[in-house]
């Protein structure tokens, strides 16, 4: 069993479309979507959700007005500035500015404050017409997705493994952020996809960076290959240079996009 990790140095590269294309013809495998933080391979896929699980966020801290004595050591200690006072007095925290780190929790002498995990994400386990498929949901503005994007992987090795799959396929995140790191550790090799943009290629350099930091084997493939032909030569001598093979392309044609909107 291999597993194959699609990344792009940017959003909007084009992974997810290559990866349902992948998928439209692979045969024996388990997809897996890292892009946790803005998922979308579920469109194409339409997946049969069978199972829904919960993962825990970030830890959120709260005041129990009932207990608080507004003594403002809390307010003193927090280095987030997320402790506040009301305009008609009391203390609040407010949950976008606030870390998780706990410590306003830890210094109340009087227990006024507790803290929760966040519930605000999800991962699901899913029958497609293309095979099994792990995916998930964070909610906006929530933390650990490096963590919640080892989870569906691991799951993902799991279904692959009962099932004897020859291929895990990841459809991974864009850039080199804790997520993607993630959707690269342990795989056996990369596809990266690039556009040929200036944007493209830069972020392209930066992921290559990357992925050789892991040691892994890693593939090239250029979509919409013929939007700026000068950009594409510059794409094919960087990967030459630096010992790169690109698989393929394709260019641009509105028969991919529609197809996918069937």
């Amino acid at each position: 069993m291999k597993e194959i990790t699609i990344l792009s140095g940017k959003g909007g590269a084009g992974k997810t479309s290559v990866t349902a294309a992948i998928a439209s013809v692979a045969k024996n495998s388990v997809f897996c979507d890292c892009d946790v933080d803005a998922a979308d391979l579920h469109l194409i896929f339409e997946p049969d959700v069978k199972e829904t699980h919960t993962f825990y966020g970030a830890w959120v801290a709260s005041i129990d007005e009932d207990k608080c004595t507004n003594c403002g050591i809390c307010e003193s200690y927090c280095r987030f500035v997320a402790i506040h006072y009301k305009d008609g007095g009391g203390l609040y925290i407010n949950p976008f500015q606030c870390e998780g780190c706990r410590l306003c929790e830890r210094v109340c002498p009087v227990g006024a404050i507790t803290s929760q995990r966040s519930e605000n994400n999800f991962w699901y386990v899913s029958e497609t017409r293309f095979g099994p498929f792990v995916h998930a949901r964070m909610g906006p503005g929530e933390e650990n997705s490096g963590k919640l994007v080892t989870r569906v992987r691991q799951k993902a090795k799991e279904i692959a493994t009962d099932m004897k799959a020859g291929f895990i396929i990841n459809d991974g995140p864009p850039g080199i952020g804790c997520s993607a790191i993630s959707s690269v550790t342990g795989v056996d090799a990369v596809l990266l996809v690039i556009e040929p943009t200036r944007s493209g290629l830069h972020d392209a350099e930066r992921l290559v960076n990357l992925v050789r930091s892991f040691n892994i084997p890693f593939f090239a493939f250029i979509n919409k290959d013929d939007i700026n032909p000068d950009v594409s030569r510059d794409i094919k001598k960087y990967l030459q240079q630096n010992d790169i093979a690109l698989l393929g392309g394709w260019s641009f044609d509105e028969n991919i996009i529609k197809s996918m909107i069937e």
